[in-house]
């Protein structure tokens, strides 16, 4: 049998050639495939998955969320990319919150509706939206009004 390929990306196999050096390892077929996958970001087969945990320890990708990968900050320094690496890496939990935080507090007079706070963070779930709004509840900096898809979000109220 003969396979016949392209290569679709010459800077990420010149990267997958200095990381194979580097660390005295090489990659197989399937490390490739799962690579390519991560790279497009596109759903790894249960065919594919044991081969993680390796690709992990070699830093050559990152574990971002249960189930969710990206190519190193290695890898996108290596392209001079570092701000593509922070975008899909996503931002930092402290950040997600503040930013949560600065609509609700720009939005004191009319309140925050659950769907409009998803839009200030699009890469997180609904239920993690969820999560930083009981952190936020609990910490008593905001409050809410109303039940179910109609309740809004208001800032606490501050003793000036």
């Amino acid at each position: 049998m003969t396979l016949h390929s392209e290569i679709q990306d010459p800077q990420f196999l010149r990267f997958l050639e200095k990381i194979g050096q580097e660390r005295l390892s090489t990659f197989t077929a399937q490390d490739f495939l799962l690579l390519d996958l991560i790279r497009r970001e596109q759903q790894i087969s249960s065919e594919l998955k044991p081969r993680l945990a390796q690709l992990l320890d070699q830093g050559v990708i990152e574990r971002i969320g249960k189930g969710k990968f990206v190519l190193s900050r290695q890898f996108y320094s290596f392209l001079g990319q570092r701000g593509v690496y922070t975008r899909k890496r996503g931002l930092d939990r402290e950040t997600n919150k503040s930013l949560l935080l600065k609509h609700i507090e720009g939005n004191r007079t009319g309140g925050s509706k659950l769907d409009e706070l998803m839009q200030v963070l699009p890469s997180l779930s609904r239920d993690q939206v969820q999560n930083l709004i009981r952190e936020f509840r609990a910490e008593g900096k905001i409050y809410n009004v109303g039940k179910t898809s109609a309740a809004r979000w208001y800032p606490a109220k501050t003793s000036e």
